[in-house]
Order: C-alpha cells, then sequence, then structure tokens
C-alpha cells in the first residue's frame, strides 16, 4: 500500500514538472519571444534571394547576433585566404553559407535565451552538446542526397532542448536524472521517464509543437530502434539516425579524453555506420571537423578561451587593417540624424567586403546588390534602404531588396512608372546624377518629390538616391532615407566610398 501510495506521488510530482515546463513554453514571455523567433527564422526560405534577404535583415536586427555572426565568419576555420576581416552580414552568409548562418543563428538565440541561468554549469554542459550536435548534423546533411538535408542540422540543435529547459528551470530534476544515469541502472530515457514521466525526447517534442516547428523536424527528435541499425527507408527515418547520431557524437567530443578511435566512438560507428554510409576514416573525419568547428562556433559566443593566433598571410597586417578600420570616431558615436561618425571607416569596410565578395567569382548579382545596400544602410545610419529595378513587363520601377524598420511593407509600396517625369527620381537618373539630399523639407526639395514618395515616406527628411545607369541604360537606383535633416552633409571621402560601391554594383550588372 506505501509503495502504491509513493509510485502514485511520483508520477504526480513528474506530471507537475512536465506542466511547469509547458506551460513555461508556451505561457512565459521570454520563452514564447524565443519560440517565435525560432519559427520565424526556421521558416525562412533557401529557394530564392528573399529568403537570404530576410535572414541578412533578422541578424541586422539584433545588435548582439550581428557581431556573433561577423566573429564566426572571422573565425580560423572560415577566415578566407586574403586574411581580410568580414563586416558585413551579407558576405558573412556568402562565405559560411545561407544554412549554416541559419542554424548558427538558432544556436545563438538558445544562448541568449538559456545561457544566463543561474544554473549556469549544468545549461553550459547541455548548450554545448547543442551546438556541437547541430555541427555534427550539418556535416551529416553534406553528405546526403536526400532534398533538404539542411533540416537535420536542425532537428540535431533541438535534439537536446528537453535536457536543456530541464537544466535551466527544473535544476533538481534534472540532477535528480544525472543521479540515475550515474548509477548505471538507467539509460537516459529511462531515468527522464521516471523523474519527468516522459523522455527527454518526448519533452522536446511538445516543446518544439507548442512553437509551430515544421513536423518533419519535430518527428525527427524520436529515438531510432535500439541495435545497429539499417539504411533510411525515407528522408524521415534518415533524419531520426542523424539526429540521433549527432547527440551522440557531441555527448562524446565533449568529453575530451575520448578519441575519435574509443571505445564509445566505436560503438556509434558500429550502430549508425552501415545506416549512413560511414566507415572507420569517414567518421575520424567527421570527429575532426566537428572539433575544429566547435571551437570556432565557442569563440564567436565568448564562450571559449581566445585561440593563439597564427601565421598572417601575406599582405596588410592585421593589426594595421584593424588601425585603419576602426580609427577616428568611436564605432557608437552618432550625429544627430543618426549618421555615425565613423562612417567612413565602416564604408571602406564595407568596400573590401564586396570587393572580397566579388573576387572570388562566385558572387550572384544579387549578393553585390545585397552587401552594398547593407553597407549603405549600416554605414550611415539610414532608416529604410532599397534598390528599385526596372520591371520591363509592368513598364515601373519596383524595389527588390530593402534593409529598415518595416522594410516589407515600405519595399511593397516603393513602385514608381517608368516613363519620364520631372520628378527627383527620374532626373536623378537621366542625368545619372548621385544625390545626397541633406534636408528634404525645402519648398524647392518638396516640389521635385513626386506624389507617391510623399505618401509612402511622409517622415523622410534626408535622403540619398543612387541611379544605376549602364550604357545609358537606366536599370534602376539605390534609395536610402532618415527621418531627421542630415546637416553634417557627405564629405568627399565618404562621397568616393560611395561612389565605389555604387560601380561594383555596376560592373556586375555590366558582367551579369
Amino acid at each position: 500500500m506505501v509503495d502504491g501510495f509513493e509510485a502514485e506521488q511520483a508520477e504526480r510530482a513528474a506530471r507537475d514538472v512536465r506542466s511547469k515546463l509547458m506551460a513555461k513554453a508556451s505561457g512565459d514571455e521570454e520563452m514564447f519571444a524565443l519560440g517565435s523567433s525560432v519559427a520565424r527564422v526556421v521558416q525562412m526560405a533557401t529557394s530564392d534571394d528573399q529568403g537570404t534577404q530576410d535572414l541578412a535583415y533578422y541578424v541586422l536586427s539584433d545588435p548582439a547576433l550581428t557581431q556573433r555572426i561577423l566573429r564566426l565568419s572571422n573565425t580560423v576555420c572560415y577566415r578566407t585566404a586574403s586574411g581580410m576581416q568580414v563586416t558585413t552580414v551579407t558576405r558573412a552568409i556568402s562565405l559560411l553559407g545561407f544554412d549554416n548562418v541559419k542554424t548558427a543563428a538558432l544556436a545563438m538565440m538558445l544562448v541568449d535565451a538559456l545561457g544566463t541561468s543561474a544554473h549556469a554549469n549544468s545549461v553550459r554542459i547541455e548548450l554545448e552538446a547543442s551546438l556541437c550536435a547541430s555541427l555534427v548534423g550539418r556535416e551529416l546533411g553534406r553528405r546526403s542526397s536526400h532534398a533538404g538535408a539542411e533540416e537535420a542540422s536542425i532537428a540535431a540543435l533541438f535534439k537536446n532542448l528537453g535536457p536543456l529547459l530541464v537544466a535551466s528551470h527544473e535544476h533538481e530534476r534534472y540532477r535528480e536524472i544525472n543521479k540515475l544515469v550515474a548509477t548505471g541502472k538507467h539509460s537516459v530515457a529511462q531515468a527522464a521517464q521516471k523523474v519527468l514521466g516522459c523522455s527527454y525526447d518526448t519533452l522536446s517534442e511538445a516543446v518544439l509543437g507548442e512553437w509551430n516547428m515544421p513536423d518533419p523536424i519535430v518527428r525527427a527528435l524520436q529515438a531510432p530502434p535500439a541495435g545497429a541499425l539499417k539504411p533510411a527507408a525515407n528522408r524521415g527515418e534518415w533524419m531520426r539516425q542523424v539526429a540521433a547520431l549527432s547527440m551522440d557524437v557531441a555527448r562524446l567530443v565533449g568529453r575530451e579524453a575520448e578519441p575519435a578511435d574509443g571505445a564509445g566512438a566505436q560503438a556509434l560507428l558500429a550502430r549508425y555506420g552501415k545506416a549512413l554510409a560511414l566507415d572507420k576514416d569517414a567518421f575520424d573525419g567527421l570527429f575532426a571537423t566537428v572539433r575544429e568547428e566547435m571551437n570556432g562556433l565557442l569563440e564567436s559566443m565568448h564562450l571559449a578561451p581566445p585561440r593563439l593566433e597564427e601565421p598572417e598571410p601575406d599582405g596588410l597586417p592585421g593589426v594595421l587593417q584593424q588601425a585603419a578600420l576602426d580609427g577616428g570616431a568611436v564605432a557608437d558615436e552618432k550625429h544627430a540624424s543618426g549618421k555615425p561618425k565613423n562612417a567612413r571607416e565602416q564604408l571602406l569596410a564595407g568596400l573590401q567586403d564586396v570587393i572580397q565578395l566579388r573576387a572570388g567569382g562566385h558572387a550572384r548579382v544579387n549578393e553585390v546588390v545585397s552587401a552594398v545596400l547593407e553597407t549603405l544602410y549600416q554605414a550611415m545610419g539610414f532608416r529604410f534602404a532599397t534598390v528599385a529595378l526596372r520591371d520591363l513587363k509592368s513598364g515601373q520601377y519596383r524595389a527588390r531588396a530593402s534593409f529598415g524598420a518595416e522594410h516589407a511593407a515600405l519595399q511593397a509600396g516603393f513602385i514608381f512608372p517608368a516613363e519620364a517625369r520631372r520628378d527627383l527620381f527620374h532626373l536623378a537618373m537621366e542625368n545619372d546624377a548621385d544625390l545626397m539630399i541633406a534636408d528634404a523639407g525645402t519648398a524647392k526639395m518638396r516640389e521635385l518629390l513626386p506624389s507617391w514618395h510623399r505618401a509612402l515616406l511622409p517622415d523622410a527628411k534626408s535622403f540619398i538616391v543612387l541611379p544605376l545607369v549602364v550604357n545609358k541604360v537606366q536599370l534602376g537606383l539605390f534609395y536610402a532615407d532618415r527621418t531627421r535633416t542630415a546637416p553634417e552633409g557627405v564629405p568627399p571621402d565618404e562621397t568616393s566610398l560611395i561612389k565605389a560601391l555604387k560601380s561594383q554594383v555596376l560592373a556586375a550588372l555590366g558582367s551579369g
């Protein structure tokens, strides 16, 4: 009778823990915000340039995330042969790959949301396991012929969400589970079932369901059957195998004494090798790659000790690059208009980024345009920046990419007729004249602004217009504005850099 009562009490306690965690996932303001952000990033498309544009703007809207992504792209394992620093998110996406940046951004969200927990050591162990698992999933995805294989890295990242949440929000239960596992009498799944009333995987699935994650990612958290696995019959089964192996490898990599040829690694090879077409050499290579990339990822998040500097490549030494790019005004100092006081340095860094992007020989025109647009937006402190191109079918100029507050709505409305008019935009293109308007409120300037602009952007107080004209053919223009006047103007050195940025786009358009 006593045993039955104790079992009932244990079951009730487990239900309370589950309920509390699920309530946090769906009702807690911070966790709800995390879930919304996660869902938004996961849903970003990879099949067109708009997906890249959306991801770049999402990263730029969070200064801390921007800095981490840039730090990641400048770590040793991603550093370019030229040694030039990556300073724009657009180039970081080009260098790292859309899917890598998307998964890294998701990982960084977890660090921000959970990394400040009072139980920092336990949470850090689980965070590092999640980050490492995402890298394993990415490497396995690269080897796969399955469509949408990049989702494997996202599934692997969230495979460990259950332990993360329990470590952060129910630490005593987390310790109880670990103690049961340490006795050697329970697996992790069995211990979690005993303490929580469900496995960690089931908890992770439930939370991701609350966050409206895509079903294939949620289902991928289900554990595959025990024993040596057979090759997957479908993509869903393959995702489950990859997520499970990723988490198992992450646990081994987290134990620094466990080599790739250790007993634990050999057991994983026996279980997953045939299913995922991994022999010993491939498995050893997987371990080596993940260890190296894990160091870079932790370094980019300031979660690891600084690495020793490697010998610098030929060219301008890094210390002089820093002196050139960071000299002058402090980075966060701004004019009253919102324009950074170190605009010249930021424009120069962005120009170098665009040159490096084109020098690789693989950059698409849209990537070059996006990198220039991002540089103008950031370096000059604009509220809204867009590029409008001529649509021959409709006989209109339409905004194709943009950055800034409410950029999607403003981009949708930034449309004007292609036929010649006596307004500021057509005059700029007809004369191929770059315009920097410090005060858009003067009577003469208002007369030159078309009605569509006054209706769409009534609060634009200063702006620039940079026509895109190739061999006298008017292709479109860059436009960017602020909600304050800019009496500081644009000095000659900044003007030259802006023109050089535009020239890179014209060269890309001419060669494309």
